[in-house]
């Protein structure tokens, strides 16, 4: 039986075996506008350039599903723009009342003037005003926000839908409570606040978990398969496996109860050095995990993972991006992406993917290399 690449991934999630594993890798945003070298602005800020953006690398790179890592596009964008100034190729300077943008093919846009405060003292936050009860906005990185249009939260998701006729396996993504807590508070004293202040921690957590489960809930309404929780500080890099059990898991477990009531899947995104909580992630609740990076960016063994975690979770990963993609040359990359087929094609639902996001840098020959190994190499026997 040949399967739909939606059927493809849906099966793996399900912990089953399709007729090939499925091949579903997260772009980065340098990697997105290296391979597509589209005007920087428009892609990051209109809902459609951003659609047909990801379209086209997953027909492009033979994909069977779509990460929609940005969503809430506002289709007036351009009327809180006072100047697009471009400058050398790829880079474009974005001028608002309040801030400066600078955006490239390089990576993220980079802010010069922030249109939030960050870094309050958390003695001075006022739980009830100044959490949000309607979440509308991403913290995507230190300083840079994606504000999220609330007329238009997902129009996105239909649009591609009808772009692809259905054909790939859509993801929506979130991002966890205590992402949005270390953003407040700034790393550093959001850190430092788990120790000295753990009740008002929580209760800041418990207000975010309540806004973005409801997000979550509303976005299960979409034609889509799964959601992804963003995740990346809450590895062993940054938080014990206590403090992870503490003041991370019990606020994502409640979002993904919520999920999982809609009947969507839901995987835990996590970077890094993640296996002193591989049990502690399965006890979310969550459907899949996703990176388990493996050395010398985290410390995760796929095989060791599967062993764990696997019966009950699927595994999203675990090529090494920069080590296996980027850098290797063409027989170490082919060998690397081959042994980690080979591991996966073992376990009971699994989805070929690189660990984290695919780096800026890595050539479309090296992406396109996956789909020839994974249809190569990565089909089950009937």
């Amino acid at each position: 039986m040949i399967y739909t690449p939606r059927e493809r991934v849906l099966t793996a999630m399900n912990l089953q075996k399709p007729d090939r594993v499925p091949l579903m890798c997260q772009f980065s945003i340098g990697s997105m506008m290296q391979q597509l070298k589209p005007s920087p602005a428009e892609f990051w800020y209109d809902g459609r350039v951003f659609a047909e953006g990801l379209a086209e690398l997953c027909s492009r790179f033979n994909f069977d599903g779509i990460l929609v890592s940005l969503h809430g596009h506002s289709p007036c964008w351009r009327e809180s723009v006072t100047e697009i100034r471009d400058l050398e190729e790829g880079r474009q300077e974005v001028f608002f009342k309040e801030r400066t943008e600078l955006h490239s093919w390089s990576d993220l846009p980079m802010v010069y003037q922030l249109e939030k405060s960050i870094n309050k003292d958390i003695a001075e936050i006022d739980i009830e005003n100044d959490i949000p009860s309607v979440i509308d906005y991403i913290p995507v990185s230190a300083g840079l926000y994606f504000k999220i249009d609330l007329q238009h939260k997902f129009d996105i998701f239909p649009l591609l839908t009808e772009m692809t006729n259905g054909k790939y396996s859509i993801h929506g993504e979130i991002t966890s409570p205590f992402d949005y807590l270390l953003d407040m508070l700034g790393y550093e004293q959001g850190l430092i606040s788990l120790i000295m202040e753990p009740e008002r921690c929580k209760a800041i957590l418990a207000k975010f978990a309540a806004g973005i489960g409801d997000l979550a809930e509303e976005m299960c309404n979409c034609d889509i398969d799964a959601i992804k929780i963003s995740s990346p500080f809450a590895g062993m890099g940054f938080i014990s496996p206590e403090h992870y059990a503490e003041f991370v898991l019990p606020y994502e477990k409640a979002i993904i109860s919520r999920i999982r009531a809609k009947g969507k899947h839901v995987y835990i995104h996590t970077c890094g050095h993640i296996d002193d909580r591989l049990e502690l992630m399965r006890d979310s609740g969550a459907s899949g995990l996703e990176c388990l990076d493996p050395p010398p960016v985290g410390n995760v063994d796929l095989k060791n993972a599967f062993d764990r975690v696997g019966k009950s979770m699927f595994i999203k990963g675990n090529i090494d991006s920069v080590y296996s993609l980027l850098y290797a040359d063409d027989e170490k990359a082919e060998s690397d992406v081959l042994d980690i087929i080979e591991t996966g094609r073992r376990g009971d639902g699994f989805i070929l993917s690189t660990a984290c996001s695919i780096a800026p840098m890595v050539s479309g020959k090296r992406i396109l290399m996956l789909s020839e190994l994974v249809n190569r190499s990565g089909l089950y026997q009937p």
